[in-house]
């Protein structure tokens, strides 16, 4: 699967979670973040740089989405499986 499905895969699987994927420019002196999860009013959000490459996007959505507890939603295996090979990284 390409990066760019697998993105798109990643954003529904947030918004079945009810997580909200906010991208925002992530700049600043010697500073580069390609995002993550965080808290906002109650919320959980996760923030991901819209400069990033696609992968590091990818990369971003899986470490913020590894924290669920995805075993009662269907996942296509490929992506069950990189969200289990992330963990283990």
């Amino acid at each position: 699967m390409d990066e760019t499905a697998t993105l798109g895969y990643l954003e529904a699987l947030a918004h079945t979670l009810g997580v909200e994927i906010r991208y925002e420019s992530m700049e600043g002196d010697n500073l580069f973040s390609s995002g993550g999860m965080c808290r906002i009013r109650d919320k959980q959000v996760i923030i991901v740089n819209q400069r990033a490459a696609t992968g590091d996007k990818v990369r971003t959505l899986v470490k913020a989405l590894r924290c669920f507890d995805l075993t009662q939603i269907y996942l296509k295996p490929v992506l069950r499986d990189l969200l289990e090979d992330e963990v283990d990284k």
